[in-house]
């Protein structure tokens, strides 16, 4: 049987997931509940960030603080934020959060991370999460890295180089 403390965390955890994907398939209705003159992406931003403040959290609810942890998971921290870092560094706001779904013209980058590494946003995610693992317990990490692979499987299934048309 599962407790409710269990099944509290793994929604949490799972949160962002469905928010992502009604995004991305139906960005004008996000367009449309942003309002006139509102930045989808800077709202999509905005909302993304609380939820990740949610499912920190979550992690933290369910997690076992022990110190020093071992050296993996510092490296692999590191390594996947400045994965994150540079995508947000490349990208900005706009590109990062959607902007070719709602219709924003985001130039092609095929800098560092980009061209080398398939998903650098996602991976230095999941590297992120995986550091965790000296903490926290394995199946939240999992669900969470369900959900970017959802979401790279979902992005992936067009073509990249083809650009959304503006949206009203």
């Amino acid at each position: 049987m599962v407790s409710m403390a269990a099944l509290a965390a793994a929604v949490g955890v799972l949160l962002p997931f469905p928010f992502y994907y009604a995004l991305w398939t139906h960005p004008q209705r996000w367009v449309d509940l942003c309002g006139r003159g509102a930045d989808p992406c800077h709202r999509m931003a905005q909302v993304s960030h609380a939820i990740k403040a949610i499912q920190l959290l979550t992690l933290a609810s369910v997690a076992s603080f022990s110190w020093p942890p071992p050296l993996y998971c510092p490296v692999l921290l590191v390594v996947g934020q400045y994965l994150n870092f540079k995508v947000y560094q490349l990208l900005g706001e706009s590109g990062t959060y959607y902007g070719v779904r709602f219709g924003k013209k985001i130039p092609w980058v095929t800098e560092f991370p980009f061209g080398y590494i398939k998903d650098p946003q996602y991976v230095g995610s999941i590297l992120s999460l995986a550091a965790l693992l000296c903490w926290v317990p394995f199946p939240y990490l999992l669900l969470w890295c369900l959900g970017y692979v959802f979401m790279m499987w979902l992005e992936h299934k067009e073509d990249p180089a083809t650009r959304a048309k503006p949206l009203s």
